[in-house]
């Protein structure tokens, strides 16, 4: 890793659901992994955290959440639902919500957010707006913060809608979470691999690629085991996240 100091303050990311045990909470923990296999021992300079606005407190992720984040070479032990409070938003560079109503409930928390919070969809859309657009920084930290207020610069040039939301998989069949994780990991990493581009620990061309690598890899690791009401065991990949393994036998 090149020896130039970078910020010792992390870039936080929080991710907003309702229960926080399903598409939050997959969210935080696949974000997490793509961290840590993109920058290694400079994982720290990226915080990813999750919350719901109606969250019990402590709960675990959801069985067949779980079981789709294991198929993503995540790892769901330990995981604790937290209660959206207006502190941990005051503290967040980038808010991710996962509808249009989280959304607005992260601004009722705290209205001073508008130009950090977006619903991950629309974070994503933004980028595809924004494009190769990077204001120029002398550290990490500042960059990253910068792709922020280039999406928040960006809004009034896309209009929003329904298919701004990733709905709630609560309820639904195992499927419908592997769909609903599926869509949410593919998403933030995007949004991930946009933040982290200008970090010295990272690899720009490995991070290009890792979303459509990994999830074609995992695609159909749960739903295709699927059967009535059979459940299929879990199976980790034996290399999370495809060729960013390598990362580890090159140090």
């Amino acid at each position: 890793m090149p020896a130039r100091e970078i910020s010792t303050t992390p870039v936080t990311v929080l991710l907003v659901c309702t229960g926080n045990i399903c598409r939050s909470a997959l969210g935080e923990r696949i974000g997490r992994a793509y961290v840590g296999e993109a920058l290694g021992s400079a994982s720290g300079d990226v915080r990813i955290v999750s919350a719901g606005t109606r969250a019990r407190s402590g709960s675990g992720m959801h069985p067949d959440t779980a079981l789709v984040l294991e198929g993503l070479g995540g790892d769901p032990a330990g995981f604790a639902a937290r209660q959206l409070e207006a502190g941990m938003i005051a503290e967040a560079d980038l808010v991710l919500t996962l509808t249009r109503e989280h959304r607005r409930s992260v601004l009722e928390l705290e209205p001073r957010a508008l130009s950090r919070t977006f619903t991950l969809r629309e974070a994503v859309a933004l980028l595809d707006v924004v494009g190769g657009e990077r204001p120029a920084a002398e550290d990490f930290g500042s960059s990253a913060r910068g792709v922020v207020a280039a999406l928040a610069a960006a809004r009034g040039r896309r209009s929003g809608g329904p298919d701004d939301d990733i709905a709630d998989p609560m309820g639904r069949p195992l499927d419908a979470h592997q769909e609903v994780g599926q869509g949410v990991a593919g998403a933030l990493l995007d949004v991930l691999a946009q933040l982290i581009a200008a970090h010295p620990g990272s690899d720009s061309a490995a991070a290009t690629s890792l979303t459509s690598s990994f999830l074609h890899g995992a695609a159909g690791d749960v739903a295709d085991d699927v059967d009535g009401d059979r459940r299929p065991e879990p199976r980790r990949r034996s290399r999370p996240f495809g060729f960013l393994g390598r990362r580890g036998a090159s140090a």
